[in-house]
Formats: structure tokens, C-alpha cells, sequence
């Protein structure tokens, strides 16, 4: 391995620190941060984390990449253990800014505010667990994650389906690219038998079963949504907890 792509020699000054936890601890404390990092038992140069003072967040987890000297977050909702906020920065003060507004509770806006680096997914934290609320949050989640991509036809799925009350009650997720629902949030899905798939070159197609026989192709994400609603079981209730 090229000294470049070493973590030992891409982190030595971390390692001089004590590790990544230490490192970040330090560049908090000179940016007159009041937040505590906690130390990785694994790996202690390349991870470390941060508890949220809120019990709807998970602990912040930062890693450093290794192949380049950088540093990535991840800031997650417990029950389905989905991200709510993302990012990488090669700057440990604005790691250690982001953390800040993280345990304390800070809104996620405001975190983003403070530390220009964080992505935020789409989904809106629901402390209570409501289903109907975690529900809305998934599809904001795949309507950010669509708008984002150079891929105009996911694009169009996503936001037609989205307008089908029928599909918008139905809790959202993908498998390899294709728009599937459930009648239960994560962490266990009760998935309902319909697939829908757009294609960069080449038809909207909808299927009944994943990876199963395409039973129709469309030309418009439109006609794909129509064809998938006469597809849809009788029958669906409400989305309900998808308990552990």
C-alpha cells in the first residue's frame, strides 16, 4: 500500500494525539466547544463518536477515510436506525461544530447552519415514533435522494408515486433503485407485492414480485403509477410500527 493511502501515515499527527477522539476533543476545546467525544474501541485513530443528549438520536459516529485524509459523519434515529444527517469535511473544527449542535439537540437546520458541510437526508426526526410521521419521512428522504441524482426519470417516479394518496400512505423504500412499500416502518417491513422501476434509456416497468416478471411497461412514470394502482392488494390498512 502507497505511504499516501496508510492511515498510519495519513493520521500520524492524530495518533501523536492519542487518536481521532483526542484529536477531535482537542479542536473542539480551542474552538470553545463544549462537547466530550468518546473513544472508539475498535479503532481508536480512525473512529470516534459523540451521545446525543436527546433520546431520539442515536450517538453521532465519525470516521476517517482511507484513502484520503478526510472524515465523515453519520447521525442517526434509533428505532430504525436511518440517518437523518451525513457529510465529510477534511476540518475537525467543523466536525466538532456539527457534533456540538448534534448532542445538545439542536435542531438539524441548525446544525447545518453552523457546519456548511453536513447533508441532511430528508427525514424529519419523530421522537413520539408515529407511523403515519415516519411514513412522511421516508418519502421526503427518497424525494431529497431523487432530487439530487442526474436521473430525471427516478426522478419523475418518485414524485408521481408521491402524488398518489394511495402509494403516499404506504411506507416507502428501495431495493437496488426499485420503489417498493410496506405497511410497516423499519426495522421490519411488511412489504406489499409491487415493484416499480424507471430506466435512464428504456421504460417505466412494474412487477408484483422483486426481481420477479416485469407485468407492465409504461413510457411515463404516470402511466407506471396508474398500471401499479390496479396492482395494489385490497385491503391495505393503515402503516403501523414495524417492531424490532
Amino acid at each position: 500500500m502507497p505511504a499516501s493511502r496508510d492511515p498510519a501515515a495519513l493520521y500520524a499527527d492524530i495518533a501523536v494525539e492519542g487518536g481521532l477522539a483526542a484529536a477531535l476533543q482537542a479542536a473542539a476545546d480551542k474552538d470553545g466547544l463544549g462537547v466530550s467525544f468518546e473513544v472508539s474501541a475498535a479503532d481508536p485513530l480512525l473512529h470516534a463518536s459523540v451521545p446525543s443528549a436527546v433520546p431520539h438520536r442515536s450517538a453521532l459516529t465519525v470516521s476517517a477515510w482511507a484513502g484520503e485524509r478526510r472524515w465523515a459523519i453519520r447521525g442517526c434515529e434509533p428505532f430504525q436506525d436511518l440517518a437523518l444527517v451525513t457529510g465529510d469535511t477534511p476540518d475537525l473544527v467543523q466536525i466538532a461544530r456539527a457534533a456540538q449542535g448534534w448532542h445538545e439537540g439542536a435542531g438539524l437546520d441548525e446544525i447545518r447552519r453552523a457546519s456548511s458541510f453536513v447533508r441532511l437526508t430528508g427525514r424529519f426526526e419523530v421522537p413520539d415514533r408515529d407511523p403515519a410521521a415516519l411514513t412522511e419521512s421516508e418519502w421526503q428522504h427518497l424525494r431529497t435522494e431523487a432530487g439530487e441524482k442526474d436521473w430525471p426519470q427516478r426522478r419523475a417516479l418518485v414524485e408521481t408515486a408521491y402524488a398518489e394518496p394511495t402509494l403516499r400512505a404506504l411506507y416507502p423504500f428501495t431495493s437496488h433503485w426499485t420503489l417498493r412499500f410496506s405497511t410497516s416502518t423499519r426495522p421490519r417491513l411488511t412489504v406489499v407485492p409491487l415493484c416499480l422501476d424507471a430506466w435512464r434509456e428504456g421504460p417505466y416497468t412494474v412487477s408484483t414480485r422483486y426481481m420477479g416478471e416485469v407485468v407492465a411497461e409504461t413510457t411515463t412514470a404516470e402511466e407506471a403509477v396508474a398500471t401499479a394502482l390496479g396492482h395494489l392488494p385490497p385491503g391495505l390498512g393503515p402503516v403501523t410500527l414495524g417492531a424490532p
